[in-house]
């Protein structure tokens, strides 16, 4: 099963939903803010994807937090972090075949689907 994560107003999860259904591929959205993260989840994903990779720095959320909770991104923070503030994922993150991905662009989506 396919699993599409993120937020739904988010322009990138738009662009990634609309590619997918374009492409007939069956997927599954969970929305992080509505459907909530487990540590088993994030785990997963740091399974495969360091912290820097699943942590977007460049959210209005990571900006808004305190110069303190910044430092915390080691695996074991991170998990902490993102169970407390869900949308600090890089979005969307997509889970396809045993492995996970974060970001969205067409060629990307297109070699993940061959």
């Amino acid at each position: 099963m396919t699993t599409l994560y993120g937020i739904k107003n988010c322009d990138s999860v738009k662009k990634a939903r609309s590619w997918l259904d374009k492409e007939g591929i069956d997927y599954r959205f969970h929305d992080v803010r509505v459907d909530g993260l487990t540590a088993e989840q994030v785990a997963a994903w740091l399974e495969q994807l360091t912290p820097e990779k699943l942590v977007n720095k460049r959210s209005t959320t990571w900006k808004q937090l305190p110069e303190a909770e910044k430092t915390r991104v080691d695996r074991g923070e991170a998990i902490a972090l993102i169970l407390q503030h869900p949308t600090l994922i890089k979005r969307p993150l997509l889970e396809h075949g045993g492995k996970s991905y974060t970001g969205f662009t067409a060629e990307q989506y297109q070699n993940i689907f061959q």
